[in-house]
């Protein structure tokens, strides 16, 4: 059995080797790329799917626990017809975030005055409401729903169901932190936070989205965009590292990962981020991780208004698209910011230490040249 896959490996290699020679210069790096796409990116893609099977199962009878203990915390974690898991994102392939979402967010407003960069506040409407609200005892004595206290307590109750689940032998609760994290088999970390749905309104820290002068997206996507809305989330931002006033911990952390995928739908765009998110994971995996997939996804946001038009998204530009986003990444780590699309105002690298964005910058380098200079490196890289 094993000589018959050496052979069927050995037979691969030579179609690639002879393909290679009969095509053009030019097209050398898409060719080399979608090699990457079919050898790289689909092995990462199959391990990440298995993890997460894995993951989800044992979240899910946590989260079941969970629920018994207190009906408000109902888990909306579910496996859709393309077995892909609904409120999960893929952080790193060791990495996971699972977003709870809870219900009846209707007697608070949403305010969002720009006290807090990436954050808002939920208020009750009227004072009187307050007995109406399903988070009566999570509301502060100036009327907000405390994101931190809904923490507390969604933590407490996970800490509880860890100790009862039947896979309490490979869970555990990481300490050190007021947000809901799992190790698993002690490698997998699972962040699972408690969150709201805002659909149908947008956020006013959002407003000046999209730029008037630029034609991407068309007016359809963004209608679509504003009317799917955005998240907030109960977890720590960098925005509030370091800060201890209760404004800060009653906010909730704005989230628009529905618009951007819906955004970088079409074209080569989601190819393009499958690329750079596996040499991320093989090259920029460093030390206080300067560069994440967010980075990533948020680049090539950019880079596609920087090229609006559907033709610079065809299979045959994406060698230019993942150049022009590693070079920007370049220049964003070199500056030492690196803006939300969404929320200007919001820098993604703040408070990292600056020679962990140097050393990042440096690596990219790296990649950008040798994928420049010669397309068959990426066999390597």
């Amino acid at each position: 059995m094993t000589d018959i896959l050496v052979s069927h490996l050995l037979d691969q290699e030579r179609h690639y080797k002879l393909a290679e020679t009969m095509i053009p210069g030019q097209s050398k790096l898409l060719y080399q790329l979608n090699r990457f796409v079919t050898e790289r990116v689909s092995a990462r893609r199959a391990g990440i799917q298995k993890t997460v099977r894995e993951v989800c199962k044992v979240v899910t009878d946590i989260l079941k626990e969970v629920e018994v203990q207190e009906p408000r915390f109902i888990s909306s974690l579910v496996e859709t017809d393309t077995a892909r898991f609904e409120g999960l994102t893929v952080v790193s392939p060791m990495e996971f975030e699972i977003v709870l979402f809870l219900n009846q967010m209707g007697v608070f407003n949403f305010v969002d005055d720009g006290s807090v960069p990436g954050c808002a506040v939920l208020k009750l409407s009227d004072g009187r409401k307050r007995s109406m609200s399903l988070w009566v005892e999570f509301i502060t004595a100036s009327g907000y729903l405390s994101a931190r206290k809904i923490r507390s307590r969604f933590q407490t109750l996970v800490a509880q169901a860890v100790d009862k689940c039947k896979y309490r032998d490979i869970v555990k609760m990481i300490a050190d932190t007021t947000e809901v994290k799992l190790r698993i088999r002690e490698r997998y970390v699972v962040l699972i936070t408690p969150a709201f749905k805002c659909s149908g309104i947008w956020p006013r820290s959002a407003a000046h989205w999209p730029m008037p002068h630029i034609p991407w997206p068309n007016p359809a996507l963004v209608a679509e965009v504003k009317t799917e809305g955005f998240n907030l989330l109960s977890k720590e931002s960098p925005a509030q590292a370091g800060k201890q006033s209760s404004a800060e911990g009653d906010a909730w952390v704005l989230s628009f990962s529905d618009a951007e995928n819906k955004l970088l739908q079409g074209g080569c765009r989601k190819k393009c981020l499958s690329i750079l998110k596996s040499l991320r994971d093989k090259h920029l995996d460093m030390p206080g991780q300067p560069v994440r997939n967010y980075h990533l996804k948020t680049l090539l946001l950019y880079e596609c208004e920087k090229h609006p038009r559907e033709i610079e998204w065809d299979e045959t530009c994406l060698g230019d698209r993942l150049n022009g986003i590693l070079l920007q990444m370049i220049s964003c780590l070199q500056n030492r910011r690196c803006p939300h699309y969404f929320l200007t105002g919001l820098d993604l690298f703040q408070s990292q230490p600056h020679a962990e964005l140097d050393q990042a910058a440096k690596q990219i380098w790296r990649i950008a040249r040798e994928i420049l200079t010669n397309p068959k490196s990426l066999e390597k890289l």
